[in-house]
């Protein structure tokens, strides 16, 4: 028995896969269970083949195949595999939105807070035009295109006063010790949503 090559103890031949040699060592030892002498000659039998195999590969003696080797690459998906959909947004849009880095987010909006803070106690229409001129900077900077930051921030002014004033004519009530209430808020309403655009779009 001790003049058996480790192949021989497991009966499997010297070329057989890796697949195999387990198959047989886990076979015999279920076989062998009981005897504890047998299963530590197996396991010795099953240890010693995996040491010249991998001593062998180190030599170059293996080769493994580019299948094992490079598995990642040659995995194919199964055939009812769908891969998952990633959502785009539409290339117009795409062309108006930005993703600002943070100093781009945080100057427009400290000098548009300056341009609310002033509302306070200058007149609604000149911090507004204040605030339109730096909308006008803000866009124009991204692109040099001055036809569409005009555009864009003539739309954001149009709509922050009409639902400013809107918002302001409801509270304006329950402030009317506050002089140019409404107006103020439609400033103050404007002002953040010129920066939204200045700041997210381009």
């Amino acid at each position: 028995m001790s003049d058996k090559s480790p192949y021989e103890r497991l009966g499997v031949s010297e070329d057989a896969s890796f697949d195999e040699i387990q198959e047989a060592r886990n076979r015999l030892v279920e076989e062998h269970g009981d005897d504890r002498k047998e299963v530590e000659t197996i396991e010795a039998s099953y240890d010693a083949i995996l040491m010249e195999r991998l001593r062998m590969r180190q030599e170059g003696k293996i080769k493994v195949p580019d299948r094992i080797r490079f598995a990642e690459r040659r995995a194919e998906p199964p055939p009812d595999y769908t891969p998952p959909s990633t959502q785009k947004a539409p290339d117009w849009l795409q062309q108006f939105v930005d993703t600002p880095n943070r100093n781009d987010i945080l100057l427009p909006a400290a000098l548009f807070a300056g341009a609310g803070v002033l509302t306070f106690v200058m007149s609604p229409a000149v911090t507004l035009a204040f605030g339109v001129g730096l909308s006008l900077y803000f866009i124009t900077r991204k692109e040099r295109k001055l036809g569409r930051a005009f555009l864009l921030t003539l739309v954001g002014l149009v709509l922050g006063v009409v639902v400013g004033l809107q918002i302001g004519g409801l509270l304006a009530g329950q402030f009317a010790q506050i002089p140019n209430f409404a107006e103020t808020i439609a400033a103050l309403f404007t002002f953040v949503l010129l920066w939204l655009i200045s700041s997210f779009l381009r």
